[in-house]
């Protein structure tokens, strides 16, 4: 497809029934507190006094046909890639040339997390850049995310099959000869897979953190540390770093490695255990300092919540996990780098390596890492601020350090 070409699907906007919210209300208000003694500080996780406000809030004042319409002002798409239902989300680009860029989310994002990048990168001159740096924006739901629901009886669902999805997506269903790709957390590995296997069909692509592909592969891949010890002689702040990023991750990565499904039953079923599970990772995975609020309001915490709910995607979202290990990554070739695509990098501060302090630190301890011979890297930035939502929490500089991944495209 070319910025001539007519776009070869028609929008279908975004539409809960009203039975469906009806339910969610029922259930709001049957909700069954568990005892929270001695927890007002969240040392034992996310604190009944606070949950119970929000939660309060999402039944009495929480408007989801509002939010519903701000996330129609964007054109909405639901298509079958391969047998599996994808929902995208496009803003057309404004400039002479636009080019194609596909971003992908993680977990627990939604594509709503991109919301705030898609304006500037669709239509730059609307907001004092370039023209020419205009992108045509696709944001699709990860399968089993949201609306890209519910996923056929394949098992399988990982990061390395979305990638030959997206691939599909992007050059069949909608005819783009060449693309671009972005993507965090989840995403970042969807993204990574396209700039390995697709590489001659990309201009590039531009992730956050920059891992391995393998990540997810070997038998103790549910823990962080590896199953090695703390190492010894740390200073103690970067003891109390690393004890810090354990604390952040293990939990999830446990869980949804070894028992996803044990742990879907109760959060498919309390919209309360469900907005607890994910509220736990937006607080301490955003540079919030332990105050959500400062990086999401309380409208914004629930739309991104509903739209889990809504489509009843819990279950498959947290599987991706289970699915990158039991469905181990494999090359697609055996050149080097492994990700041949031109690379560009994010990196923001509140997942500094202990030990890391400054922008220049974080970078050169990516360069000296078993990460880095991985990617063409071509564009590494890190940042003195910022959280694991990085163009939720820094849109700005998500959007600038994009640009100048692929400026000098090919």
């Amino acid at each position: 497809m070319t910025a001539q070409t007519a776009f070869p699907l028609e929008p279908t906007p975004i539409h809960v029934p009203d039975a469906v919210l009806d339910d969610l209300k029922a259930r709001l208000r049957l909700t069954r507190w568990p005892d929270d003694v001695g927890n007002d500080d969240g040392y034992y996780g996310i604190s009944r006094r606070y949950l119970q406000q929000l939660a309060e809030y999402w039944l009495d004042r929480y408007d989801w046909r509002a939010a519903e319409a701000a996330i129609n002002a964007y054109e909405h798409y639901r298509v079958d890639v391969d047998g599996v239902p994808v929902h995208f989300m496009r803003k057309p680009g404004v400039g002479p040339a636009p080019t194609p860029l596909i971003l992908t989310h993680g977990w627990p994002w939604t594509f709503w997390h991109w919301s705030r990048v898609v304006g500037p990168l669709a239509d730059p001159a609307a907001h004092g850049g370039d023209p020419a740096d205009a992108f045509d924006v696709i944001v699709p739901s990860l399968p089993g995310f949201g609306f890209s629901a519910p996923l056929p009886d394949d098992p399988d669902m990982n990061f390395v099959k979305v990638a030959d999805l997206w691939h599909t997506l992007m050059t069949r269903t909608l005819g783009y000869e060449k693309y671009a790709a972005g993507g965090c957390d989840v995403g970042a590995l969807v993204t990574g897979q396209l700039g390995h296997k697709y590489a001659d069909e990309l201009h590039g692509i531009h992730i956050g953190s920059g891992q391995r592909l393998d990540m997810f592969t070997g038998e103790r891949a549910w823990d962080i540390t590896g199953g090695h010890p703390l190492p010894a002689g740390l200073p103690a702040a970067a003891h109390r770093q690393l004890l810090s990023l354990e604390r952040r991750f293990a939990v999830h990565l446990s869980a949804h490695l070894l028992d996803p499904s044990t742990l879907a039953y109760g959060l498919s079923d309390s919209p309360v255990g469900l907005l607890a599970w994910i509220l736990k990772r937006w607080t301490t995975w955003s540079d919030s300092r332990g105050d959500v609020e400062t990086v999401f309001s309380k409208d914004e915490l629930l739309t991104h919540a509903m739209i889990f709910w809504v489509n009843n995607t819990i279950s498959t979202s947290i599987r991706y996990y289970a699915n990158a290990n039991r469905y181990p990554w494999a090359p697609s070739h055996d050149r080097h780098p492994a990700v041949e695509a031109p690379t560009g990098i994010t990196f923001v501060a509140h997942e500094n390596p202990p030990g890391v302090t400054t922008p220049a630190e974080r970078v050169q301890h990516w360069l000296g890492s078993d990460r880095a011979s991985w990617y063409n890297h071509t564009n590494l930035t890190a940042h003195e601020e910022g959280g694991h939502f990085i163009p939720w929490e820094t849109p700005e500089a998500w959007t600038t350090d994009l640009r100048r991944t692929f400026r000098d495209r090919p």
